[in-house]
């Protein structure tokens, strides 16, 4: 008797000494001791019963030490702490080729303490990971993964684009051979059909069948062992995915045909199993040129970020890390060099391209005093200019992050269809048993019933049902991000396609947001210094409107320091300066503080006063940006409602509204009020667009079902946003509503070619209409019909 014990996971026997005792269990490592409390808390312990006669392979240990991704190094490079607190890292999971091995990863990763959020995107292969740093390393999260045959390591835009040639170098291997096998199998099999009609003896038929077989061997266990890895993975994690379709059909084919070959009986089909995995894989090849193909648009930007910038030190020009650039260190670009950090002019001038960003052609000419924008490309300027943000939070970082964060994020529509390809599989294998019992108890042949069943199997496709809403995702988010539209989550585009009211801010977002002083009345001579002092201390577009008006009055004036200082929101300003009260703001101040005035007009009205007595009055126009009109009359097409929501006084808020056809106008609104008319729609069942820019939007911009924030608008109205439109143009605005419409369509339209394929195909398969060839044949071709489907609206707008 041997003295050995046999490991609870893979069955080897080993010495005792060497085991791991765990409860009632031994291990002959930590990776089977992991893979079955793994199994166990999944609820999979049938598992062992089904392979307690079968010897198991130990989990690989070929990986790189874990422990390195919990090195501080590490998480300064990858590691980002979210608002909430928690760490979220980005990561590539090796070894996913469908929607379940998505599913099966995120499965996992949920059941894990600590971890918050796990997306994983099928396009691209990136997950986004999101955990409490104290409950559970990202070490731990790793093992996880790799506990289930994948492997995960760091996106980084480069190695990721070395790991995808890689894999393409893989799959183009695969291909060649086989459609080299394929190829010579035909050749066979033209000698096999030419027999059959001519007549052939069987010990020719038998030795031609070995031939196939032969060349059939390689293409199912080399060129098709990623179905049949694909699963296995799946079948650990109770999911019937369309890789264990595709192995089965072809397994099943290949076992009958050698069976075939022994009796020397009936007819062969080594020519089907390598068809199938031959047209099959080159739909996966295809299917994967194809998704990277949909995510250009967004890798384009973060691919193109050069490591380093010339900055000027101890009055020389050196070469410095772009990430070791600091707030207030002087950047130097020259003609034809990109901008890769915020930052004002400080020397020189030129024209600058900021298409990248905005989606305008026309170049901008900036000079001293003027900021520059990371993104943008410097076309004949030779400047130097003062960075006034780091590279970690300037605009083209910001972008990058928001375009990486919003692939990641499902609209509803994709977690349904998700769910839905879940029990699709299922479902075919159970119409393929019914398809094969049918056609043996008629006409009673093995031969025929098998083969018809094998149709079934192969011809349905959950991939496309799959790939139906992340692709026309990607390329909604594509479009936007190349018309200066940022959706900050995927599922903007689903739940904008849907609303019926859109709100509209007055200035700033129907206004170019910068008034002019108009008309100055001075009722009481006063000392400018304070007027000034007290609107250069304010961000206001009508403070700053006024601060421009003083200043080219007197350039050389300069600021008064307030004892006091106050802002009012939606109101004004209120400031001490010794002995003297000051107010400046709005009517509505004016009435806080009982304040009586009878001065009127339909422009916006600054008032000022100093001791309760208003001693000045400014009116201030706004220019209203171009195509507001024709966005009013484009909304009311598509039976969306339009409100007008401003702080300003009732005639500027209404000579706005009927300039641009709005008739819902609600003025002298202040932050709280905003928010209240946001909730009154959504008590009405209203479904709302909240278009703004300034501080006093933020409520109504977080309650709103989309915020739109407008790019030059203040940083924590971008931050609140849904979407940042970057050139902060009302066309594109009316671009975002268009590219909402136009993928929820397209998600729509992909979603019915693949319902629909499935209907007309799989009972024309258990009709017996379909060989197995033309069922791989159309099984790859609906996948890249509805990935073809996609590309072809982004073609249509590019041409636009």
């Amino acid at each position: 008797m041997s003295s050995k014990i046999a490991c609870s996971h893979c069955h080897l026997e080993f010495e005792p000494s060497v085991m791991i005792k765990d409860e009632d269990n031994y291990f002959c490592c930590s990776g089977c001791q992991g893979v079955f409390h793994l199994l166990k808390d999944e609820g999979l312990e049938s598992f062992y019963e089904k392979s307690k006669n079968i010897t198991l392979s130990p989990p690989s240990q070929n990986y790189e030490d874990s422990s390195s991704f919990d090195t501080q190094s590490f998480y300064e490079k990858y590691v980002k702490i979210n608002k909430d607190g928690f760490c979220e890292v980005s990561l590539i999971i090796e070894g996913i080729h469908c929607s379940a091995c998505v599913w099966l990863n995120e499965k996992v990763l949920h059941k894990m303490d600590g971890v918050i959020e796990a997306n994983i995107n099928f396009t691209n292969n990136k997950a986004t990971i999101v955990w409490a740093d104290d409950v559970v390393k990202l070490s731990a999260i790793i093992d996880t993964i790799r506990s289930i045959g994948y492997n995960a390591f760091a996106y980084d835009s480069m190695a990721q684009e070395t790991h995808a040639n890689r894999e393409r170098k893989a799959y183009y291997l695969k291909m060649a051979v086989a459609i080299f096998a394929s190829m010579n199998i035909m050749w066979v099999a033209v000698a096999q059909y030419a027999g059959y009609f001519s007549g052939i003896t069987q010990d020719v038929k038998t030795i031609l069948n070995i031939a196939e077989g032969i060349l059939a061997t390689p293409v199912l266990f080399y060129c098709g062992w990623v179905f049949f890895r694909g699963g296995y993975y799946g079948l650990r994690a109770k999911v019937i995915n369309m890789d264990l379709l595709v192995a089965t059909g072809a397994t099943l084919t290949y076992v009958y045909s050698i069976y075939i070959t022994l009796i020397q009986r009936g007819e062969a089909y080594f020519d089907s199993v390598s068809m199938i995995i031959t047209f099959v894989l080159i739909g996966k090849f295809l299917e994967i040129l194809s998704k990277k193909n949909a995510a250009d648009t967004l890798d384009k930007i973060a691919n193109s970020i050069p490591s380093e910038v010339k900055i000027v030190k101890d009055d020389k020009i050196v070469a410095c890390k772009l990430d070791d650039v600091r707030v207030g260190d002087i950047v130097v670009v020259t003609s034809g060099e990109k901008v890769l950090l915020d930052g004002e002019i400080v020397k020189g001038s030129g024209s600058f391209d900021e298409s990248n960003l905005t989606g305008e052609s026309e170049p901008v000419y900036k000079s001293v005093g003027i900021g520059v924008i990371s993104g943008t490309l410097s076309i004949d300027a030779d400047v130097h200019f003062r960075a006034t943000k780091d590279f970690k939070h300037s605009t083209l970082s910001n972008i990058v992050k928001l375009l990486e964060s919003a692939i990641n994020k499902k609209p509803k529509i994709q977690q349904m269809a998700n769910r839905l390809s879940e029990h699709f599989s299922s479902v075919i294998l159970g119409l393929a048993l019914l398809t094969f019992l049918g056609w043996w108890f008629w006409p009673h042949s093995f031969d025929t019933s098998l083969m018809v069943a094998v149709s079934v199997i192969i011809i349905a496709c959950p991939c496309a049902l799959a790939l139906a809403t992340p692709v026309a995702t990607l390329v909604g988010l594509g479009l936007g991000a190349s018309r200066g539209v940022l959706f900050k989550e995927a599922a903007g585009l689903e739940i904008m396609a849907k609303v019926d009211t859109l709100v509209l801010d007055k200035t700033g977002t129907i206004t170019v947001g910068k008034p002019e002083v108009i008309n100055e009345h001075i009722f009481e001579s006063f000392d400018k210094k304070l007027l000034y002092s007290l609107v250069n201390s304010s961000n206001h577009p009508v403070a700053k409107g006024i601060t421009k008006f003083i200043k080219q009055e007197n350039e050389n004036i300069i600021d008064t320091v307030f004892d006091e200082f106050t802002q009012i929101p939606a109101q004004g300003i209120r400031a001490k300066y010794r002995n003297i009260e000051l107010l400046g703001g709005n009517r509505k101040l004016l009435d806080e503080n009982g304040i009586a005035v009878d001065f009127f007009a339909q422009e916006t009205l600054f008032y000022f006063v100093i001791n309760q007595r208003v001693v000045a009055v400014y009116e201030l126009e706004d220019r209203i940006k171009d195509g507001v009109k024709e966005l009013v009359k484009s909304m009311k097409k598509m039976k969306i409602d339009v409100t007008m929501l401003t702080g300003d006084n009732e005639r500027a808020a209404k000579k706005v509204a009927s300039y641009v056809g709005i008739y819902n106008v609600l003025y002298e609104q202040t932050p709280q009020s905003k928010l209240e008319f946001i909730n009154k729609l959504h008590s009405e069942s209203k479904s709302v667009v909240m278009v703004g820019d300034g501080v006093n939007d933020i409520l109504a911009l977080a309650s709103a079902d989309i915020g739109i924030v407008m790019g030059s608008g203040s940083d924590i109205a971008v931050e609140v946003g849904d979407v940042v439109l970057l050139n902060n143009s009302i066309k594109s605005l009316e671009d975002a509503f268009r590219i909402s419409n136009t993928t929820y369509g397209l998600i729509k339209q992909n979603l019915l070619i693949s319902l629909a394929y499935n209907a007309l195909t799989i009972p024309l398969a258990m009709a017996g209409y379909v060989i197995p060839l033309a069922a791989a044949i159309s099984m790859s071709a609906s996948s890249l019909l509805v990935v073809g489907n996609s590309m072809r609206i982004r073609h249509k707008w590019n041409k636009e």
